[in-house]
Parts: C-alpha cells; sequence; structure tokens
C-alpha cells in the first residue's frame, strides 16, 4: 500500500479583485453621498442701481452699537422687545422699510437676533444699510 502525501488545502480567500470591489465602493459613495451646503440669511438683494427715494415716515431706523446695545429710533430696547414694538409699527403703516445698521465691532450673534426678531414681527421690507 502505498501512502501518498496529501497536502492539506488551506482555504484563501482570492484578493485579486479587492482593489475593484474597494474603488467601486469609493466611486459608489462619492456619487450618492450630498453635501450640504450653508444656506445663510434668505436675503435678496436688489440689482445694483435700484434706488428709489422713500419717505422719511415710512423708514425705521435699528442701529446696533459696538457694545451690542440696540436702538431704535434713538430709544435704546432689549433684543426680545424687538419683535413686539416692529409688529406695532408696520400694524400702524404697512410700507414701513425697517433700515438695519451696525457698528463693525458688532458680535454676529447680536446681528442675527435682531434679524431674527424682524423676521418673527413679519417685517418683509430690510434695508441692510452700510457704512
Amino acid at each position: 500500500m502505498l501512502v501518498e502525501n496529501r497536502k492539506k488545502h488551506v482555504g484563501e480567500i482570492p484578493t485579486s479583485s479587492m482593489a475593484d470591489i474597494a474603488f467601486l465602493l469609493l466611486v459608489f459613495f462619492l456619487v450618492t453621498t450630498t453635501i450640504d451646503m450653508d444656506k445663510g440669511l434668505g436675503i435678496v438683494l436688489p440689482a445694483e442701481g435700484q434706488e428709489t427715494e422713500v419717505s422719511k415716515k415710512n423708514i425705521t431706523n435699528i442701529l446696533i452699537n459696538a457694545q451690542n446695545k440696540v436702538m431704535i429710533d434713538k430709544e435704546i430696547v432689549d433684543v426680545s422687545a424687538i419683535k413686539p414694538l416692529i409688529k406695532q409699527k408696520i400694524t400702524a403703516n404697512d410700507k414701513l422699510i425697517v433700515s438695519l445698521k451696525t457698528a463693525p465691532q458688532t458680535s454676529y450673534e447680536t446681528y442675527l437676533k435682531v434679524v431674527d426678531q424682524l423676521k418673527l414681527a413679519n417685517a418683509t421690507r430690510i434695508s441692510i444699510a452700510n457704512q
């Protein structure tokens, strides 16, 4: 009787197509992944040169100074008081334009709080004044 030496076959994982599979997975995830873009403030800016004269009685000025204090028509108010004041002014004058002006040192957080209060007061005509 002849006894033959048999080698035990060890199972192997075929790795020749691993690179192809990894590449296909990479392409799949790159194509199907969406990247969220920052929306920012939803403000529609007019085209350059569209300037119209507005009556002073239709304008309410909001100023934010360097210490983040808010003034509405030369009266210092709290940020939470902006909504009722502007809502009252809009009901009295439906053509009201809110002019918002800030100092260069004003914090962005305060600016956003004021804009949020204006949106809550349904102020649709907001003019952002520049220096």
